[in-house]
């Protein structure tokens, strides 16, 4: 029997997935890496400088460097990249059922969704505060959204490997699914009429989620229609706003304040 269009691409997809591999740079991001068991490490490019002062964290991962010369070093990044002489391949990290990750533990959990936030520095520092202020996971959809890059690890600054980050098929779906688990889901938008911080005070305990768009669209429309509520971070000034990195640090802040988490 033949199988339907939909299942075969759905393979092509997971095969795709399986083989996809990421060059991560820079001293930190690249030691960070290395020290993580979860991550499938395939090729280490590095000066004789940058192998030096790796040594513990290559032992320990038991993989072999290619020592490259520091005028010739030839790893495929982007031009600009500060690698600081320390490349390495690997797979992206998978952190398993989205729902099991963030499962509500003694009726408490704290989620950030990002809705098409497709600039990696920008999801790298969600990632470091998300960490800082204890979220479970950091959920995004998978097209349209920053995948794991060098430039989003470095400035995670090693939130990256701790950090749950799921990209998930369809990003409606899952605020669903967290819903029927007892978040409720805050959507920040700069013309809501209610902040942040008086709606968390008011609410009783229980998971809360905190949904995001990207800098100018915003939040799209299903995604919208999705929270539970819609809230803005107060400013002092009439024309004050914040980048989506910042405000999600802000957010995360005043759901820790309220007892989320």
């Amino acid at each position: 029997m033949k199988k339907p269009a939909w299942v075969i691409e759905k393979e092509k997809t997971r095969r795709a997935a399986r083989a996809e591999t990421h060059w991560l740079f820079g001293l930190h991001a690249v030691r960070d890496a290395l020290l993580n068991p979860a991550r499938d490490c395939r090729r280490l490019l590095v000066t004789p400088n940058a192998a030096d002062r790796l040594a513990d964290a290559i032992a320990r991962a038991g993989i072999s460097p290619e020592i490259r010369d520091p005028r010739k070093f030839d790893a495929p990044l982007d031009p600009g990249s500060v690698h600081q002489g320390a490349a390495l391949e690997t797979r992206p990290l998978d952190w398993g059922d989205p729902r099991a990750v963030c499962a509500p533990r003694d009726g408490a959990g704290l989620v950030v969704l990002l809705d098409r936030v497709s600039d990696p520095h920008n999801v790298g520092a969600i990632l470091r505060s998300a960490e800082v202020f204890g979220a479970r996971a950091v959920i995004a959809p998978a097209r349209h959204a920053a995948p794991e890059t060098g430039g989003l690890a470095k400035t995670a600054s090693g939130a990256l490997e701790r950090q749950p980050y799921l990209r998930v098929r369809n990003l409606a779906d899952e605020m669903a699914a967290l819903q029927e688990m007892g978040y409720l889901l805050l959507g920040l938008a700069g013309e809501a009429c209610a902040d942040i911080d008086t709606t968390l005070a008011a609410l009783p305990p229980g998971p809360i989620g905190l949904v995001l768009g990207a800098e100018g669209p915003g939040l799209r429309e299903r995604t919208r229609a999705s929270c539970d509520r819609l809230v803005r971070i107060p400013a002092a000034g009439a024309f004050g706003s914040l980048n989506v990195s910042n405000a999600a640090a802000v957010a995360l802040y005043a759901a820790r304040q309220a007892g989320g988490g």
